[in-house]
């Protein structure tokens, strides 16, 4: 069953601002700064947590499991990190292209659907 849809309206000022609805604030968990996606000739806004956006943790904690330690962890720890900027951006371009052509293109019910598949 489709859930039910909260709306309010809010003003934009002259600088393009507009105040995010306490309720809405709140319930999501905002903190200092959000994402904005334009998709299907809308806006949507969803809060972008403050956590390291560099994966050094995850690298390092599947370095660890491997055994890796000392200077070998830092060397492999560098190869690493080099190369998730080129994969971020990679994954970047196949959605912009991915978008361009309609290929994958969800209604905003199917992207937050609760209904488990």
């Amino acid at each position: 069953m489709p859930q039910a849809i909260d709306r309010k309206r809010v003003s934009i000022s002259v600088k393009r601002q507009f105040t995010i609805p306490q309720k809405f604030y709140e319930a999501l968990g905002f903190e200092s700064d959000a994402e904005c996606i334009l998709q299907d000739g809308g806006i949507f806004i969803r809060p972008l947590r403050n956590e390291s956006s560099d994966f050094s943790e995850e690298i390092l904690a599947d370095l660890v499991a491997q055994g890796l330690s000392g200077q070998e962890l830092l060397a492999r720890f560098k190869e690493q990190t080099k190369k998730v900027r080129p994969a971020v951006q990679r994954l970047i371009e196949e959605a912009d292209e991915a978008a361009k052509s309609g290929a994958g293109k969800q209604s905003t019910n199917d992207l937050f659907s609760t209904a488990k598949n």
